[in-house]
């Protein structure tokens, strides 16, 4: 995969008969001054010609715009395994483990899935590059990750993750025994910063709005096995949820759940769906659950099935 300042559009059918501008301006997202900047600098084709702007288009035509600038980061690239479950030109998708922080949050520190992306682009693909993920996961937090490759990639998928055209669903084992096997509800309370904490977040009614939805797989007389799902990205959002419902992850020590049998919060984003931005593709990714969690659930008798415990 080699550098190619291109990003490339399918005109969908519902774009058929819209001009080049109205494309640009329309899924695309460009302004007036990129759009005015990409025609000085011929960085608008059409099936490989520059178009006019007025230019009609039809379903399956292939709109290109130049927007894929080389850039370098500030970051080291380190040899860091990184699991790569998708990867094009624009973005990628990526398993994190667990205790491996997502960037830096000093200056010239190294050993993060940054650094380690970094190392991969540039052994892999020859390519330098700054890494944009379009959500968040805690350090301790496992499973998928989107990522995007360049600010303009970011930008399209920050749409749709504000959109709500992007699912992530996590797994998570909560302290404690909730409801009945196949319950569901939906967790409505917004989240603030602990004043007292440098890292605590709290339910607080002047908090940024925040929706969690949950589904109860399996339970056991000591946790709950659950699929959530978020409307919102506050940071800790799951875990402050869990928490105020008196139900707090195990492993999760900073919000009171037990650490009894894990050491880190038992939270794994296990799914990831999206419609791809220029393709027009649907995408469904899922991840395993990785080793401990495993092993959590045989220590707590819970099974991913469930048995009606």
């Amino acid at each position: 995969m080699k550098y190619n300042k291109w990003m490339t559009y399918i005109v969908p059918s519902e774009w058929n008969q819209r001009t080049v501008t109205e494309v640009l301006k329309g899924p695309l997202l460009l302004s007036n001054r990129m759009i005015n900047r990409l025609t000085r600098s011929r960085g608008i084709r059409l099936n490989g010609s520059m178009p006019w702007l007025n230019r009609v288009l039809k379903t399956g035509d292939r709109l290109q715009v130049a927007v894929r600038p080389r850039e370098r980061s500030d970051q080291e690239p380190e040899p860091i395994p990184v699991d790569v479950i998708y990867e094009d030109e624009d973005w990628m998708v990526v398993n994190k483990s667990a205790g491996i922080k997502v960037h830096p949050t000093q200056p010239a520190e190294g050993g993060t899935l940054t650094n380690g992306i970094l190392y991969h682009w540039k052994e892999t693909h020859g390519m330098e590059g700054i890494v944009r993920p379009v959500h968040r996961l805690d350090r301790h937090t496992s499973g998928l990750l989107l990522v995007a490759k360049y600010a303009y990639a970011h930008q399209l998928m920050d749409r749709e993750l504000r959109e709500k055209r992007i699912r992530r669903i996590y797994w998570a084992v909560a302290c404690g025994r909730m409801g009945e096997v196949g319950t569901t509800g939906t967790i409505d309370a917004p989240i603030a910063k602990e004043p007292n904490h440098p890292l605590r977040r709290r339910v607080d009614r002047g908090g940024d709005h925040a929706v969690t939805h949950y589904r109860v797989l399996d339970r056991s007389k000591k946790a709950t096995l659950l699929q959530l799902e978020l409307d919102t990205g506050r940071t800790h959002q799951i875990r402050v949820h869990l928490a105020h419902l008196g139900h707090p992850l195990a492993g999760d020590k900073l919000y009171g759940g037990s650490t009894a049998y894990i050491r880190r919060q038992a939270l794994h984003a296990q799914q990831l769906h999206f419609t791809h931005p220029l393709k027009g593709e649907k995408m469904i990714f899922t991840s395993p659950l990785p080793q401990d969690l495993t092993d959590l659930l045989e220590k707590l008798g819970l099974y991913t099935a469930g048995d009606g415990k």
